[in-house]
């Protein structure tokens, strides 16, 4: 765990980084209070969340692929590295060895937590599952929310919506979880050498509150499944027993 105190510099760069990053947050409102009636305040919230789920996904971590695959630097004849990432021995690859905009983001993040900067197999590994199959889920997700509350939708097709709905949110949700831990545990485990918690901004803003919300928010989306899912069961139980009454 790094404690140097690594000064957080607010310069343009810095600061087109951070509003790209939080500019998801409006667009998924502006997107969730256009689709889903002002009446469903959950849907609304679920839709504002896996809104800015996918988004973040697709187009962020996306880019964090992107930079991964493509940029790197070469070492000097007779340098190899092991293991080699992609079998190139000869060549270190991350978005620290970038120049596009989107090698600058990560590098801005990477300051905070140090494997972002360079193609860590494992932080790789769970960016694949996250950018190819979170992203998607979340869009899928969005789509149900938007069947299920809309007024024209029938009640056949609004009861499938749903119960598509909880299936897919769940196992998104378990997903992320799953995710952020294993992204920080290996950090955990070893003195998280990796992570610059010596400055307040790098600390609570960069690695707290971006990857909190990620912890937060899918145990209250799991909340709201297990909840759905027991009134689903209580409903189903309480007609069988009206059904044996009769």
């Amino acid at each position: 765990m790094s404690t140097t105190g690594a000064q957080f510099e607010l310069d343009t760069p810095t600061t087109l980084c951070i509003a790209f990053a939080l500019s998801f947050m409006p667009i998924a409102y502006i997107l969730g209070t256009a689709l889903i009636p002002s009446t469903q305040t959950r849907n609304r919230i679920l839709f504002f969340w896996h809104a800015y789920d996918a988004l973040t996904h697709l187009f962020i971590e996306g880019s964090f692929l992107y930079e991964c695959f493509t940029s790197y630097a070469s070492l000097p004849p007779g340098v190899t590295q092991e293991p080699a990432f992609l079998g190139k021995g000869d060549r270190v690859y991350g978005a620290a060895y970038g120049t596009l905009p989107s090698a600058r983001l990560w590098q801005e993040y990477a300051k905070a937590d140090h494997r972002w900067a360079v193609a860590d197999p494992t932080v790789v590994s769970l960016e694949i599952l996250t950018v190819f199959l979170g992203g998607p889920a979340a869009v899928y997700i969005c789509y149900l929310l938007w069947v299920s509350s809309h007024p024209r939708t029938t009640a056949s097709d609004k009861g499938s919506a749903k119960g598509k709905l909880w299936l897919v949110a769940t196992a998104l949700a378990t997903a992320e979880l799953y995710g952020g831990f294993m992204t920080f545990a290996p950090e955990w485990l070893t003195g998280s050498p990796g992570l610059e918690t010596g400055n307040a901004v790098y600390l609570w803003f960069y690695l707290f509150f971006f990857n909190m919300l990620w912890v937060c928010v899918p145990l209250w989306v799991l909340w709201e499944a297990v909840k759905e899912v027991c009134g689903a069961f209580v409903a189903v139980e309480a007609e069988d027993g009206k059904r044996k009454r009769k």
